[in-house]
Order: C-alpha cells, then sequence, then structure tokens
C-alpha cells in the first residue's frame, strides 16, 4: 500500500507483544494487529490535542468502514514493536490512515484504514471542525 501523499499528520508508538496476544507457540495472533492500528489512531488523535474518550461524551464517534492489512512477518510475545501510523487523508466525513508496524528494521505489517464519522444514533455526520487537520 503505497502511500499516495504526504501524511497529513503522523506519530509512532511502541507496543510490547503481551502474552494473552500470543498463541501457543508464542506468535502474536494475527487479530491484534487490528487493536494495534487502534490504539495507533487513538495515540495519533491525542498527539493532535484531542481526547477520544472526550469526542464521545459529546456524541462523536469513528466506525471502522474499511480494513486492509499485509502480514509481512510474525511478531513474537515479549517483542517491542512499532507501530507508525500516517493521517494521509480527510475528507467531511471520513479520515483514511496508513500504518507500518515494525520490529527493529524488519517490516512485520503495512494496513489502511477508512474510518466514517458518526453520532450517537449511528447515522453519518461531519468530523467536527475543531478536530479537522490543517493541510
Amino acid at each position: 500500500m503505497p502511500e499516495l501523499t504526504a501524511p497529513l499528520a503522523s506519530d509512532t508508538i511502541t507496543i510490547r507483544v503481551r502474552y494473552p496476544e500470543a498463541d501457543a507457540m508464542g506468535y502474536m495472533h494475527h487479530s491484534v494487529y487490528v487493536q494495534y492500528l487502534e490504539m495507533g489512531r487513538i495515540e495519533l488523535l491525542r498527539k493532535l490535542g484531542h481526547s477520544y474518550a472526550n469526542l464521545e461524551s459529546q456524541g462523536v464517534f469513528f466506525v471502522v468502514t474499511k480494513l486492509q492489512v499485509r502480514y509481512r512477518a510474525p511478531a513474537r510475545f515479549d517483542q517491542v514493536l512499532t507501530l507508525t501510523t500516517k493521517l494521509v487523508r480527510q475528507g467531511p466525513v471520513r479520515f483514511d490512515h496508513e500504518y507500518e508496524l515494525s520490529r527493529n528494521d524488519i517490516l512485520l505489517a503495512t494496513a489502511s484504514t477508512t474510518i466514517a464519522c458518526v453520532g450517537a444514533d449511528g447515522q453519518v455526520r461531519a468530523i467536527p471542525d475543531e478536530i479537522q487537520v490543517n493541510d
């Protein structure tokens, strides 16, 4: 998933693979990657000065409408991973993110998501102006 444009914003976090995230062979389960993407989005939002918990209390929610993950190499229990999350596009009701998960210089996975803004009623709504990222 090559990046089409320079990111509007990005953030990098480190994550240690926990024991319950690994299978009996010690490999991180494929579903955990998706949870890590969520962590990356939450931390990027925080870096931009917003709390997702506060947005939810105001009736602003984000739902994943598209997800693509390309697994390249495994992660194992207790390894320290680096996740870079990039906001690459925004529209009136959606954000598009791209991700790279790595261990040292080894790329473990790339991913992309589209998230849509919805209200407490589940209906699509405009992303509030105060959380739009200025180009």
